[in-house]
């Protein structure tokens, strides 16, 4: 069962490998990778946290505020860019087992979908978080997308957290 401290484990410092692929949507695309650091600190006595995580190679940054809901015992995770300044729609979801699951939707742009007009449309996903692997000392997150409403699912990016060495 999901509690207010089930992210207790992502407090402090951390190294993180990424792998994402160069188009959410396309399971053909090439893959990247690219190094970053993180920290998170709790809030809220540990049923809320906020993580910013340094991406030079994507030349941003972001931020994650996860919020426990204690009357649905759900956790909200809330993801904006400094690339865009936006808070982008949450996904919500629970702990169970040692495996955290967070689903949500969201609106992707998407360069080869246009208006009549030309214009960049959007496509419509489903979107999925898992935290697995879970220790003290490293962690799992990993991000799909649906574009039939979770029959099928696309990984795009994954991220493997290491905590770094004590100096």
């Amino acid at each position: 069962m999901s509690s207010a401290h089930d992210f207790d484990f992502f407090h402090g410092d951390w190294e993180v490998r990424h792998r994402r692929r160069t188009d959410f949507l396309d399971p053909d695309s090439d893959w990247e990778e690219f190094p970053s650091t993180s920290r998170c600190r709790p809030l809220f006595d540990g049923a809320a946290n906020i993580d910013e995580i340094d991406m030079p190679y994507l030349g941003s940054k972001g931020l994650t505020l996860r919020l426990f809901e204690p009357d649905t015992g759900l956790w909200t995770l809330n993801w904006s860019s400094s690339r865009s300044g936006r808070l982008f729609p949450p996904v919500a979801g629970r702990f169970e087992g040692g495996r955290g699951e967070f689903y949500g939707d969201d609106t992707l742009p998407h360069s080869r979908l246009r208006s009549s007009g030309g214009t960049p449309i959007g496509k419509d996903v489903r979107v999925r978080f898992v935290w697995s692997g879970v220790s003290a000392t490293s962690a799992r997150w990993e991000q799909a997308f649906s574009l039939d409403d979770g029959e099928t699912w696309l990984t795009n990016w994954t991220m493997d957290f290491t905590r770094p060495p004590v100096s």
